[in-house]
Protein backbone atom coordinates (compact mmCIF):
# COMPACT_ATOMS: atom_id res chain seq x y z
CA UNK A 1 0.00 0.00 0.00
CA UNK A 2 1.20 3.76 -1.22
CA UNK A 3 -0.27 6.96 0.23
CA UNK A 4 -0.01 10.49 0.41
CA UNK A 5 -1.69 13.01 2.72
CA UNK A 6 -3.41 15.96 1.80
CA UNK A 7 -4.93 19.15 2.32
CA UNK A 8 -3.90 20.51 5.95
CA UNK A 9 -5.24 21.50 7.59
CA UNK A 10 -8.62 20.14 5.95
CA UNK A 11 -6.61 16.57 5.75
CA UNK A 12 -7.20 13.39 3.37
CA UNK A 13 -4.61 10.05 3.07
CA UNK A 14 -5.01 8.95 -0.57
CA UNK A 15 -3.90 5.32 -0.61
CA UNK A 16 -3.31 3.08 -3.65
CA UNK A 17 -3.88 -0.81 -3.17
CA UNK A 18 -2.74 -3.51 -4.96
CA UNK A 19 -4.59 -5.86 -5.95
CA UNK A 20 -6.22 -7.77 -2.83
CA UNK A 21 -5.24 -5.39 -0.52
CA UNK A 22 -7.32 -4.33 2.18
CA UNK A 23 -7.93 -0.68 4.33
CA UNK A 24 -10.58 -1.12 7.11
CA UNK A 25 -12.17 1.77 8.56
CA UNK A 26 -15.03 2.22 11.33
CA UNK A 27 -16.94 5.76 10.91
CA UNK A 28 -17.74 5.87 7.30
CA UNK A 29 -14.75 8.17 6.73
CA UNK A 30 -14.26 6.86 3.06
CA UNK A 31 -14.32 10.01 0.43
CA UNK A 32 -14.06 8.55 -2.94
CA UNK A 33 -12.49 5.37 -4.40
CA UNK A 34 -12.14 3.40 -7.66
CA UNK A 35 -15.21 1.05 -8.74
CA UNK A 36 -12.95 -1.79 -8.06
CA UNK A 37 -12.61 -1.10 -4.24
CA UNK A 38 -15.40 -3.94 -2.63
CA UNK A 39 -16.97 -2.84 0.61
CA UNK A 40 -17.82 -5.22 3.31
CA UNK A 41 -19.51 -4.47 6.13
CA UNK A 42 -18.31 -6.77 9.04
CA UNK A 43 -17.84 -6.95 13.35
CA UNK A 44 -14.36 -7.46 12.64
CA UNK A 45 -13.34 -9.88 15.38
CA UNK A 46 -16.81 -10.91 16.97
CA UNK A 47 -19.52 -9.20 19.16
CA UNK A 48 -17.27 -9.18 21.99
CA UNK A 49 -14.64 -6.88 20.15
CA UNK A 50 -17.52 -5.10 18.67
CA UNK A 51 -18.94 -3.91 21.92
CA UNK A 52 -15.27 -2.87 23.03
CA UNK A 53 -14.80 0.09 20.19
CA UNK A 54 -18.33 1.04 20.80
CA UNK A 55 -17.59 2.02 24.73
CA UNK A 56 -13.72 3.67 23.27
CA UNK A 57 -15.96 5.70 20.93
CA UNK A 58 -16.12 3.77 17.79
CA UNK A 59 -18.99 2.32 15.86
CA UNK A 60 -20.31 -1.47 16.81
CA UNK A 61 -19.11 -2.04 13.03
CA UNK A 62 -15.98 -1.45 10.74
CA UNK A 63 -15.78 -1.34 6.67
CA UNK A 64 -13.65 -3.10 5.03
CA UNK A 65 -12.47 -1.97 1.55
CA UNK A 66 -10.71 -4.52 -0.68
CA UNK A 67 -8.70 -4.12 -4.41
CA UNK A 68 -10.42 -6.46 -6.79
CA UNK A 69 -9.00 -7.25 -10.25
CA UNK A 70 -5.93 -5.44 -10.11
CA UNK A 71 -4.64 -2.31 -8.17
CA UNK A 72 -7.63 0.09 -6.50
CA UNK A 73 -7.79 3.64 -5.03
CA UNK A 74 -9.50 5.26 -1.71
CA UNK A 75 -9.28 8.34 0.42
CA UNK A 76 -9.80 9.01 3.55
CA UNK A 77 -11.09 12.51 5.10
CA UNK A 78 -10.64 13.94 8.53
CA UNK A 79 -14.15 15.08 10.38
CA UNK A 80 -12.49 18.18 11.70
CA UNK A 81 -9.52 20.74 10.91
CA UNK A 82 -6.26 19.25 11.86
CA UNK A 83 -3.52 16.56 10.80
CA UNK A 84 -3.85 13.12 9.97
CA UNK A 85 -0.62 11.15 11.24
CA UNK A 86 0.69 7.76 10.18
CA UNK A 87 1.69 5.10 12.93
CA UNK A 88 3.86 2.32 11.88
CA UNK A 89 2.25 -0.43 14.19
CA UNK A 90 3.95 -3.84 14.90
CA UNK A 91 3.53 -6.06 17.93
CA UNK A 92 6.23 -4.59 20.03
CA UNK A 93 5.30 -0.93 19.49
CA UNK A 94 0.78 -1.09 20.06
CA UNK A 95 -0.14 2.90 20.22
CA UNK A 96 -3.14 4.15 22.82
CA UNK A 97 -4.92 6.80 21.47
CA UNK A 98 -8.05 9.47 22.13
CA UNK A 99 -11.55 8.06 21.28
CA UNK A 100 -12.61 8.70 17.84
CA UNK A 101 -9.05 9.86 16.47
CA UNK A 102 -8.80 6.74 14.56
CA UNK A 103 -9.25 7.25 10.82
CA UNK A 104 -7.93 4.07 8.69
CA UNK A 105 -5.42 1.41 8.45
CA UNK A 106 -4.41 -1.42 7.06
CA UNK A 107 -6.26 -4.49 7.67
CA UNK A 108 -3.50 -6.13 10.14
CA UNK A 109 -4.12 -3.67 12.70
CA UNK A 110 -6.58 -4.46 15.51
CA UNK A 111 -8.73 -2.00 17.62
CA UNK A 112 -9.32 -2.46 20.84
CA UNK A 113 -10.77 -0.97 24.20
CA UNK A 114 -7.95 0.51 26.70
CA UNK A 115 -8.89 1.31 30.06
CA UNK A 116 -6.29 3.42 32.17
CA UNK A 117 -5.60 1.20 34.94
CA UNK A 118 -5.64 3.78 37.80
CA UNK A 119 -8.32 4.50 39.81
CA UNK A 120 -7.85 8.42 39.53
CA UNK A 121 -8.07 8.02 35.81
CA UNK A 122 -11.04 6.02 35.82
CA UNK A 123 -12.74 7.98 38.46
CA UNK A 124 -12.32 11.62 37.20
CA UNK A 125 -10.86 10.41 33.59
CA UNK A 126 -13.90 11.75 31.96
CA UNK A 127 -12.35 11.86 28.06
CA UNK A 128 -8.91 10.28 29.15
CA UNK A 129 -10.99 7.21 30.92
CA UNK A 130 -11.65 4.86 27.75
CA UNK A 131 -9.10 5.24 25.00
CA UNK A 132 -8.32 2.79 22.26
CA UNK A 133 -5.15 0.68 21.63
CA UNK A 134 -4.27 0.33 17.72
CA UNK A 135 -2.30 -3.62 18.10
CA UNK A 136 -0.86 -5.74 15.75
CA UNK A 137 0.85 -5.06 12.46
CA UNK A 138 0.39 -2.44 9.20
CA UNK A 139 -0.02 1.22 9.15
CA UNK A 140 -2.30 3.20 10.84
CA UNK A 141 -3.63 6.92 10.13
CA UNK A 142 -4.81 8.97 13.12
CA UNK A 143 -6.29 12.31 13.16
CA UNK A 144 -5.18 14.62 15.23
CA UNK A 145 -6.89 17.62 16.19
CA UNK A 146 -5.00 21.35 14.94
CA UNK A 147 -1.65 20.58 15.13
CA UNK A 148 0.51 17.78 16.19
CA UNK A 149 3.52 18.90 19.20
CA UNK A 150 5.28 15.66 19.79
CA UNK A 151 7.16 15.16 22.77
CA UNK A 152 9.75 12.28 23.71
CA UNK A 153 9.49 11.28 27.53
CA UNK A 154 11.88 9.60 29.38
CA UNK A 155 11.69 6.90 32.08
CA UNK A 156 10.08 8.86 35.00
CA UNK A 157 9.71 12.28 32.85
CA UNK A 158 6.60 13.74 33.16
CA UNK A 159 3.95 16.27 31.12
CA UNK A 160 0.69 18.10 33.03
CA UNK A 161 -1.49 17.88 29.72
CA UNK A 162 -5.24 19.26 30.34
CA UNK A 163 -8.20 17.32 29.19
CA UNK A 164 -8.22 16.41 25.80
CA UNK A 165 -5.24 17.84 24.32
CA UNK A 166 -3.59 14.23 24.48
CA UNK A 167 -4.07 12.67 21.53
CA UNK A 168 -1.65 10.07 21.16
CA UNK A 169 0.83 8.19 23.41
CA UNK A 170 3.49 4.77 23.12
CA UNK A 171 1.55 1.80 25.48
CA UNK A 172 4.66 2.53 27.39
CA UNK A 173 3.54 5.61 29.27
CA UNK A 174 1.35 5.54 31.99
CA UNK A 175 -1.93 7.91 32.88
CA UNK A 176 -3.13 9.11 35.54
CA UNK A 177 -5.20 12.15 36.55
CA UNK A 178 -4.42 14.32 39.67
CA UNK A 179 -6.65 17.49 41.15
CA UNK A 180 -5.25 21.32 40.53
CA UNK A 181 -3.55 22.17 43.44
CA UNK A 182 -4.69 24.81 45.82
CA UNK A 183 -8.75 26.06 46.23
CA UNK A 184 -7.45 29.66 44.89
CA UNK A 185 -6.54 28.11 41.83
CA UNK A 186 -9.44 25.61 41.45
CA UNK A 187 -12.08 28.44 42.78
CA UNK A 188 -10.60 31.28 40.11
CA UNK A 189 -7.28 29.54 37.56
CA UNK A 190 -10.24 28.38 35.12
CA UNK A 191 -8.40 25.29 34.56
CA UNK A 192 -10.87 22.78 36.29
CA UNK A 193 -10.31 20.69 38.59
CA UNK A 194 -8.22 17.91 37.68
CA UNK A 195 -5.55 17.72 35.42
CA UNK A 196 -3.84 14.95 33.09
CA UNK A 197 -0.56 13.76 33.94
CA UNK A 198 1.52 11.45 31.45
CA UNK A 199 4.13 9.79 32.51
CA UNK A 200 7.54 7.96 30.44
CA UNK A 201 9.45 6.42 28.76
CA UNK A 202 7.33 6.81 25.18
CA UNK A 203 6.66 9.10 23.11
CA UNK A 204 3.49 11.72 23.18
CA UNK A 205 1.45 13.54 20.66
CA UNK A 206 -0.65 17.01 22.09
CA UNK A 207 -3.26 18.66 19.46
CA UNK A 208 -3.69 21.93 19.70
CA UNK A 209 -7.16 22.32 19.37
CA UNK A 210 -9.29 19.68 20.41
CA UNK A 211 -13.02 19.50 19.61
CA UNK A 212 -14.52 19.71 22.92
CA UNK A 213 -12.73 23.42 23.43
CA UNK A 214 -13.44 24.10 20.60
CA UNK A 215 -17.31 23.70 21.14
CA UNK A 216 -16.93 25.03 24.32
CA UNK A 217 -15.48 28.28 23.05
CA UNK A 218 -18.32 29.01 20.38
CA UNK A 219 -21.35 27.33 23.14
CA UNK A 220 -21.67 31.25 24.12
CA UNK A 221 -22.53 32.29 20.75
CA UNK A 222 -24.84 29.77 19.59
CA UNK A 223 -28.70 30.93 20.33
CA UNK A 224 -30.42 28.67 22.55
CA UNK A 225 -33.42 27.25 21.42
CA UNK A 226 -37.13 28.47 22.84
Amino acid sequence: MQYSIVGEPLSAVICNLAAGETMITERGSMSWMTPNMKMETTTNGGVGKALGRMFAGEALFQNRFTAMGGPGQITFAASFPGSIRVFDITPDAPVIVQKSAFLASEAGVELSIHFQKRLGAGLFGGEGFIMQKLSGRGKAFLEIDGHACEYRLEAGQQMIVDTGYLAAMSASCTMDIVMVPGAKNILFGGEGLFHTVVKGPGNIILQTMPVSAVAGAIRPFIPSAK
